[in-house]
Formats: C-alpha cells, structure tokens, sequence
C-alpha cells in the first residue's frame, strides 16, 4: 500500500507542484497531515476571501475585486510585528474537484516579489492504528495538505533566507489550519 500511496504522491506532486525556478529565484514545498476529513479542510482552505480563518497573521481580508473565484483580488492585512502591513493577491486557479488553489502576490509593501503559491488537498488512505492496545487495526482518514511556492529573493538577501522566512509563515499557516480543522471536527 505504501508503494501505491507513494506513486499517488508523486504524481500529484508532478502535477500540481512542479515549477520551473529562474536563478533568482526560490521555491519550495511544505506538507501537513491533518485529522479532520477532507472537505472540511478544503472549504476552509478554499476560502480566498477568509484567509484570517487559518492564517495566523492575517490581521483581515477585504475583497478588492471578484467574489472569491478565479480572477478575484484581495487586500490582506497582516499582523503588527511582520516586515509587512499590506498584501495584494490574485486568485490564479480554484479547482474543486482536484481540491487545488492557487494564487500570486500582485503588490503590497513587502519583499515578495514574484510569489506565486499552490495549495493542494488530498486524502490520505489506509493509516493503521492500533487501538486500545487490544491490536483491533481500524482505518482513520486523515487529511495531507501540500503547499508550494516560488518567490524571487530579494537583492541583500539569500536564498537560504528567503525560503526560510517563507517557510516559518507557511508551516505556522499549516499547524494552524490543522489546530483549527481538528478541533472543529472533534466537535469542540
């Protein structure tokens, strides 16, 4: 089953994932394991419009343009604290039936020149658990979030630095979601 779970990543990856990167250029790909079903996680991930339902440093959103599908434009407002106030974004691909969203940073006051993001949701299958240590498998469906991104880096900084501060937004955006998706679907 591994095998099988593996080749299934592996395409997804290839087809939702894979960009080409100019030498100025970074990118990379984050993935989280969430115990909430899928639809539940997708609607809150699909939501262009409530990126603050998950996204810890989004202070607001207001919809400049669009009602949230392809071709909308938001206006983000990020927390105190961060090298930002302001992010512009476009709403570049919704898909629902392969559970993919996509979307550029088109202005704002910050360093990320060029984003560009894709987040994919996906089932994960067949995960053995034991239960009560009576040895019974059951099978529990969780939720893999996969998020990837290509950034231009910034001249005075490196590569290194700005996948890094890329990454620690995203993998905090990540946990987040995964805090919020479980507790909801645990009835809390």
């Amino acid at each position: 089953m591994r095998g099988t779970y593996a080749a299934k990543t592996e395409a997804i990856l290839t087809q939702h994932h894979r960009r080409e990167v100019s030498p100025n250029q970074c990118s990379s790909r984050l993935t989280q394991t969430i115990g909430a079903p899928m639809g539940l996680v997708w609607s809150m991930v699909r939501d262009f419009g409530q990126p603050q339902a998950y996204k810890r440093f989004v202070k607001n959103c207001l919809m400049r343009s669009g009602d949230g599908g392809v071709g909308s434009v938001r206006e983000v407002r990020v927390v105190s604290g961060l090298p930002a106030g302001v992010s512009v974004e476009r709403l570049e691909r919704l898909d629902d039936d392969a559970r993919v969203m996509s979307f550029s940073i088109i202005g704002g006051d910050h360093r990320l020149e060029n984003y560009r993001s894709t987040t994919s949701v996906h089932e994960e299958d067949d995960l053995d658990h034991d239960h009560d240590h009576d040895h019974d498998r059951i099978t529990e469906k969780r939720t893999v979030v996969i998020e990837s991104y290509v950034v231009d880096v910034p001249s005075g900084s490196s590569e290194e630095d700005t996948c890094a501060f890329a990454n620690t937004i995203i993998r905090c955006n990540l946990m987040s979601l995964a805090r919020i998706a479980e507790k909801i679907a645990a009835g809390s």
